[in-house]
């Protein structure tokens, strides 16, 4: 289940509602200011199957990455970076923010750590980010928040003294070395998704099956949530593939059907997010009263912004948008690819591994 930015239209009065809402598979997206960060209109009413199947579709084509966006002017850009302004530009001003703090890092992995690439089996990343996360742990508490399988993005990572959160946040775990910062000895694992496990299996086999049929989908099961990816399939096969994931989906009341970046994902329907699973290790590591921590959080996704969203509302911390447009969102820093996540990481160790030094002197 995930929380985005949606606009509500009244039939009656003609006003257009802007709020943050959960989305299901019965929702029935469209298109709406996409370069202002993807926002989707849901009609008051619902309609027939047909309108539903072209209004899916319309969402489909906005993450396509074959399809051009539209040029965004200057003064737009320039408004939304004085809102968001790049977090290299600013670094100064975010340290002074923490001092006298705990950082506490939250990295998504795709599109934040490594690129988005046409086959998500190959979204490695640089040794050269290996190592800059490697370094980065040694100074400040990080963990992976992933809407892959935990397995996978530690396999992708293969850093042991990091923490975990597969799933959208619905598996965590902690450094299998142990943490230098947990303040309790107790482990950390947490899967609140369980019992969602056979039927998360079950609607596996049947997209399996299903979709292989259309060339270029893939089904990704990531243990407590499914991805059905389509940024290999020819646009004029859209339509029938998510016919097909929907049809699947209607003997499973239990799952939703939301729209991610290039891809469809199927999750539990518990209130679960990736800004719970930010709460959950904050309380983990023993930063539960919010007093003496300040935590970072970097995404690209929608997913992201339920985290972006929680470290806003509780004023400490912030989010860091990794976006090379404008889009609607709760961070409050910006950086365009994972290049410059990277670099900024850098300048976050080299910031501390002097800091230490001064101390010892």
């Amino acid at each position: 289940m995930t929380r985005q930015n949606v606009v509500v239209a009244d039939a009656k009065s003609g006003i257009n509602l802007a709020i943050t809402m959960t989305v299901s598979n019965q929702s029935l997206f469209t298109k709406t200011r996409e370069a202002q960060g993807g926002c989707i209109t849901i009609p008051a009413k619902k309609v027939g199957g047909g309108v539903r199947i072209n209004t899916w579709l319309d969402s489909m084509r906005a993450s396509s990455p074959t399809r051009v966006r539209p040029a965004i002017s200057v003064p737009d850009q320039s408004s939304w970076m004085l809102r968001h302004p790049s977090a290299l530009h600013t670094f100064e001003q975010i340290i002074e923010a923490s001092k006298g703090k705990q950082i506490v890092m939250f990295l998504d992995y795709d599109g934040t750590l490594s690129p988005i690439v046409d086959d998500p089996d190959r979204a490695f990343m640089s040794e050269a980010m290996r190592a800059t996360v490697r370094q980065l742990a040694r100074y400040f508490p990080t963990a992976i928040v992933s809407g892959r399988c935990r397995d996978k993005v530690y396999n992708f990572v293969r850093l042991a003294e990091l923490y975990y959160a597969g799933s959208h946040g619905m598996d965590i775990k902690g450094p299998s070395k142990g943490s230098k910062y947990k303040k309790e000895t107790k482990a950390v694992l947490f899967q609140p998704a369980s019992e969602f496990l056979p039927m998360i299996d079950e609607v596996y086999k049947a997209l399996l099956e299903k979709t292989k049929s259309i060339p270029g989908a893939s089904v990704e099961h990531n243990k407590f949530c499914l991805s059905v990816h389509f940024r290999c399939v020819d646009e004029k096969k859209w339509s029938m593939l998510s016919q097909q994931v929907r049809s699947v989906l209607q003997q499973y009341p239990k799952l939703r059907l939301t729209q991610g970046r290039k891809v469809l994902e199927i999750r539990p329907t518990i209130k679960w997010d990736k800004g719970k699973a930010l709460e959950f290790l904050l309380e983990s590591l023993g930063f539960g009263n919010w007093t003496d921590v300040f935590p970072v959080y970097i995404g690209d996704d929608r997913t992201d912004e339920d985290a972006f969203k929680i470290l806003r509302d509780r004023g400490q911390g912030f989010g860091i948008l990794v976006s090379k447009i404008p889009k609607d969102t709760s961070a409050s820093y910006s950086l365009q690819e994972p290049l410059e996540v990277m670099y900024f990481l850098q300048r976050l160790v080299e910031w501390k591994r002097l800091s230490v030094r001064q101390y010892r002197v």
